[in-house]
């Protein structure tokens, strides 16, 4: 169900979502997006690169930063803008939270405009930033 738009102020906080994520994950996503990257897949090619092992998409992170959005704006709700920068892998078993802050609420030809800070982080170690980001969205 979509956020009352009347309810909308700076500070309220997007309900979370979760993922508990690895190879499973990955391999869908992967098959989605014909993205079979060896350090998405296998553990060598990933610590070959420095890693602790296989890690997963950027662009999956990206996806449920998306996912947060799109179950809090509703159907009819619009994502106009969007950023993010990765920083920090996604390790395989690792659980990562998409959250969400408002920092700005304006009406705007009969819609209320949000800005929201969001992030992924990883649920253990929450101070720990996979994926910084920002939004606008508009709720009818």
């Amino acid at each position: 169900m979509a956020v009352d738009r009347s309810s909308v102020a700076v500070g309220t906080e997007l309900p979370t979502f979760v993922r508990t994520t690895g190879f499973h994950n990955w391999n869908r996503y992967a098959a989605v997006n014909d993205e079979f990257v060896p350090i998405h897949m296998d553990d060598e090619a990933g610590r070959a690169q420095g890693f602790p092992g296989a890690f997963g998409m950027g662009n999956l992170m990206w996806s449920y930063l998306h996912n947060l959005l799109r179950d809090w704006v509703g159907d009819d709700g619009r994502i106009l803008a969007m950023s993010c920068s990765f920083r920090a892998p996604n390790n395989r078993g690792m659980t990562v939270e998409a959250r969400g802050t408002v920092t700005a609420v304006r009406d705007e030809g009969g819609e209320r405009i949000v800005d929201v800070e969001l992030a992924v982080v990883d649920h253990d170690a929450p101070e720990i930033v996979l994926v910084p980001a920002t939004a606008t969205v508009a709720l009818p």
